[in-house]
């Protein structure tokens, strides 16, 4: 519900602060869960409840008998969703007995508990960023301990074929017929473990990211966790080694960038961080880690721009190929009976993830992208297809915008390729479809020269109606405002300005708290008026 939660917020929270005071435990660790739940949704909205909440977190804080401890847990769980929506000046004064008593907690030999103190931490360091530092001697060793523990994972193979390979997980197969390997009768695993270790793992990373240069001492046991994690047989671990790795690589930049001696280990630390991107994302059979390992790529590409990249580039490349044909082992399904409405949506956050890579290539490379973008443009362009759904078509208009306005002029020998489909795009009944095709076609006019020139009565005529009232979304109309905008920097003769002007006024109208369309009104009525 969001913020739409704010009209029932006080008669919810009387409800639940009055069953938690007076319920069984089971029914008061739901109470906790759902006043998570209302303080992420209303955020600053819930501070006038947040004291008496956390008075009340105090009590179940400090419990000790072994069927308190899961609402010690929640109770710990619950302290660090309220200091997210309250903020670091509210909570810092008094988050010292918290975390005293969190820190107490581990030693209770409690997984669960364990688990849910993590996400504690990892909340109070988003908060306290650089303030946080104060408590990495006590929680980073904490989280160390539970990434290192035994995951109690045990196979149980039925060996009574001599000749079988009873070694490892060779023999697990759902093929009835075939008898020729040992069969895997049964696979029982420690979730509550599991659960601990992706927690821990999750809290080296932000501990990491928030606290930086400060992370320096335990900078090199992290990324040695976060190596040994990304390969590890669950998949919730790997994913949050995946994210932890990228965090561990800003933290490094940020210990190293004035150590001329810690130069040469910034850039191993890069390249065993690379290396495992680029493997994870052929190799790894989880669509949502592949995804992660994808976005964190494009993200250390923008950060670090080309040069350190370059080495790199050839296997991204090669990568992101595999990846756009949909080869990678996380892509290959053994039959379309299996694919459900959860898989496509896995698919859709995978190729999302997958199309970033293309802008963050065209940032870092600029017009030097363009031999690299006509390798990529063909399998890219299969998502574009009228077959595929809608949020397949968007992906690649929001895809193609950024390309555009990254590699600039070069886009030009993609237009009578590209318009089609981004006019078509500009009516869709999808408000998002709308808005990047929006996007999209003004930065084609805007970077694609004298071919683009020869659309621009057809995209005026795209553009029209996304100015007018049946157009409710208030983002494609900033979005069309700026297409036009763009369309007189690249070629004010050719369009009609005083028309233009008149339905920006229009816009203005129905989005007149919109900042982009003032600026853009603004802008070319000053090129246009005052300094013609």
């Amino acid at each position: 519900m969001g913020e739409e939660i704010l009209p029932f917020l006080d008669p919810l929270m009387g409800k639940l602060l009055a069953a938690l005071q007076s319920s069984p435990r089971n029914l008061q660790e739901t109470c906790m869960s759902a006043i998570g739940s209302v303080a992420s949704a209303a955020e600053q909205a819930f501070i006038p409840y947040a004291e008496r909440v956390l008075e009340l977190m105090k009590i179940f804080m400090v419990l000790t008998n072994d069927e308190d401890l899961r609402s010690r847990a929640r109770a710990t769980e619950l302290v660090g969703i309220i200091a997210m929506s309250v903020g670091r000046t509210r909570m810092e004064p008094i988050l010292p007995p918290f975390v005293e008593a969190a820190i107490s907690g581990f030693a209770l030999e409690f997984s669960e508990l364990r688990e849910y103190t993590h996400g504690f931490f990892s909340n109070v360091a988003e908060i306290l960023e650089d303030g946080f530092s104060q408590y990495l001697p006590h929680v980073v060793p904490l989280a160390f301990s539970s990434c290192n523990l035994d995951d109690g994972s045990a196979v149980d193979i039925d060996d009574s074929d001599e000749d079988g390979n009873v070694n490892g997980f060779g023999g697990v197969s759902s093929d009835d017929e075939a008898h020729d390997e040992p069969r895997v009768r049964n696979i029982s695993i420690r979730t509550g473990v599991l659960d601990e270790k992706a927690a821990a793992t999750q809290a080296l990373g932000l501990f990491a990211l928030h606290t930086k240069s400060s992370y320096a001492l335990y900078l090199e046991d992290s990324l040695k966790i976060f190596v040994r994690h990304s390969t590890y047989f669950h998949e919730d671990v790997r994913l949050q080694a995946i994210i932890g790795l990228k965090y561990i690589l800003t933290a490094a930049h940020a210990v190293f960038q004035d150590h001329n001696e810690g130069t040469v280990r910034a850039k191993e630390i890069l390249d065993a961080v690379m290396n495992i991107y680029i493997k994870t994302m052929t190799e790894d059979d989880d669509k949502e880690v592949v995804a992660q390992a994808c976005m964190s790529t494009a993200d250390i590409i923008k950060d670090f721009e080309y040069i350190p990249i370059e080495p790199y580039m050839a296997q991204l490349v090669e990568t992101t190929l595999v990846l756009l044909r949909e080869e990678s082992t996380c892509q290959q399904t053994e039959s379309d009976s299996e694919i459900d409405d959860d898989d496509a949506e896995h698919d859709e956050v995978l190729m999302d993830a997958v199309s970033d890579l293309l802008p963050a290539f065209a940032k870092a490379m600029g017009f030097h992208f363009a031999p690299i973008f006509s390798k990529l443009f063909e399998p890219l362009m299969k998502f574009a297809k009228a077959s595929r759904p809608p949020q397949d078509r968007t992906m690649v208009v929001a895809c193609l915008a950024e390309v555009a306005q990254n590699m600039g002029g070069p886009i030009a020998g993609y237009i009578d390729a590209l318009m089609p489909l981004v006019l078509k795009e500009l009516a869709s009944s999808v408000a998002t479809n709308r808005r990047n095709a929006a996007f999209c076609v003004g930065e084609l006019c805007k970077n694609g020269g004298e071919s683009a020139l020869k659309y621009y009565g057809d995209v005026l005529r795209g553009l029209y109606p996304l100015f007018g009232e049946s157009e409710p979304d208030d983002a494609v109309r900033d979005n069309a405002a700026g297409a036009v905008a763009r369309m007189i920097m690249a070629h004010p003769e050719s369009i009609p300005l005083n028309q233009v002007f008149f339905l920006f006024y229009h816009a203005l109208l129905f989005s007149i708290f919109s900042a982009r369309l003032v600026l853009s009104v603004y802008y070319l009525f000053c090129r246009f008026y005052l300094f013609s």
